[in-house]
């Protein structure tokens, strides 16, 4: 019999006696070994198991698989993914793991402010420049490309946030492997439910979980899929740099994420097809200058995003007439959309990209990508439409 203080330190016998519905949060920090001999086999990447939760956790090896099933389904591609504490954690671990000192990222001007404020602001102090360029202009790309060896990464978001541009995954993928390079997209606006680009022989995938994927706005998380399944296991370069990083997903989040995951296709068609509708009624309304929203034939990448995607998403941003000042008077005389600066959950949420996910972008970067002061990006939710409608209407004095 054990003294009390004993009792109260050690873990108790597991009851459990049937397998569990629900996938377990392992909130465990460690894993214990039968004998010395497992804990060196598995150090030793001979067998598999659990050492460290910075390492590896059940809970979130689980919901990884999942999203990494999801991005390879019916595609033929062998696919791994590992969960990390954010979006940006995972853009960052990616770059860690593949990149080094004198090595360059050739990419959009249109990114999320965030990931092109991570490659300047602290990949490039450490030696890993980014280069900005049009990636619609293909010829230019493999110049680039073909003429600056050191250019190891092509990273692109399709759709973009915040302007809808979408890209040629296929011709972009290509021209990475003609070379030699790695090519990598943010799949967050349009999840592997509506695009998987796997299909068209991107290595990298990246997902703020954070947003579609979980849907509730209740976690901040991300995703990384590869179908260079070696370098997400043990010992393997991304793997090494999640571990030593300490950019790694708790266990928590992940449960959180993968709750989520259970009804991403039924909401993603909800949040489909009232952007659709949204994006139809502000391109006929009389105070809007300019509509984004790839579903619309009018977009300029709409043909693009036709052979991509299988069906548009729930994220839209437009222009008002009349510029800034009546954006923020617009967005000062919203009741029903929340004002937030996130996108992807349930309800609508409505942000001023100039003031909010692109502030510390230079304008005339901006400009140059359209991401004007004027502009206002929605994340279409599930509710009833015509009550987003109606507050848009209210919103806009009509």
């Amino acid at each position: 019999m054990s003294h009390f203080n004993s009792i109260c330190a050690k873990e108790p016998h597991d009851p459990r006696t049937t397998k569990p519905h629900i996938l377990p949060i392992y909130s465990s920090s460690s894993f214990a070994f039968e004998s010395i001999d497992e804990g060196i086999e598995i150090f030793t990447n001979k067998k598999e198991g659990h050492v460290y939760s910075r390492y590896a956790n059940p809970t979130v090896d689980a919901v990884a698989a999942k999203i990494a099933a999801l991005e390879a389904s019916g595609t033929g591609v062998e696919a791994a993914a590992m969960l990390f504490s954010s979006g940006q954690a995972a853009v960052s671990t990616m770059v860690m793991g593949i990149l080094k000192v004198g090595d360059k990222i050739l990419t959009q001007g249109n990114l999320y402010g965030g990931t092109t404020e991570l490659f300047v602001k602290i990949f490039q102090p450490f030696g890993v420049e980014t280069i900005l360029t049009d990636l619609h202009d293909l010829d230019k790309v493999e110049d680039l490309v073909k003429n600056d060896p050191a250019i190891k990464l092509l990273y692109f978001e399709t759709p973009a946030n915040p302007t809808l541009a979408c890209v040629d995954m296929a011709a972009l993928a290509n021209l990475a492997k003609q070379y030699g390079r790695y090519s990598a997209v943010d799949n967050t606006f349009a999840t592997p439910y509506l695009q998987q680009p796997l299909r068209f022989g991107v290595d990298f995938i990246v997902h703020s979980t954070t947003k579609f994927l979980n849907g509730h706005g209740n976690s901040t998380a991300g995703a990384l899929v590869t179908s260079h399944t070696a370098q997400m296991r043990m010992g393997g370069s991304i793997w090494q740099a999640m571990k030593l990083a300490g950019t790694n997903c708790s266990p928590w989040e992940a449960w959180l994420v993968h709750n989520g995951l259970k009804t991403l296709a039924v909401r993603m068609d909800r949040h489909c097809e009232n952007a659709l509708r949204i994006a139809q009624f502000l391109e006929n309304d009389k105070n809007v200058e300019r509509v984004n929203y790839c579903g619309l034939p009018s977009h300029p990448d709409h043909e693009i995003a036709k052979r991509q995607m299988s069906a548009y998403g729930g994220m839209l941003s437009f222009e008002l007439a009349g510029g800034l000042e009546a954006g923020v008077k617009f967005m000062n005389r919203i009741k029903f959309c929340t004002l937030a600066p996130t996108l992807g959950d349930v309800d609508t949420l409505i942000l001023h990209p100039a003031s909010m996910s692109h502030l510390n972008i230079p304008k005339e970067i901006r400009l140059q990508n359209g991401i004007t002061d004027g502009l206002i990006r929605m994340s279409i939710g599930i509710e009833h439409v015509d009550d987003i409608i109606g507050d848009l209407v209210q919103a806009m004095g009509e």
